[in-house]
């Protein structure tokens, strides 16, 4: 499934946007998670940045 998501990225608009993820603690148990989204290229600093 993640080619066929890959692949209709590439076509059209979809080459200005990147797939980020990022590891966050929880404050409450310690644990580490991900946090997976896509945004667009001028956004992925912003991103990193919260």
């Amino acid at each position: 499934m993640a080619k066929k998501v890959v692949a209709s990225l590439q076509t059209g608009g979809g080459k200005q946007h990147t797939k980020v993820i990022k590891m966050v603690r929880s404050e409450k148990s310690g644990a580490y998670s991900f946090v997976e989204q896509i945004v667009h290229n001028d956004k992925v600093t912003d991103f990193f940045a919260k």
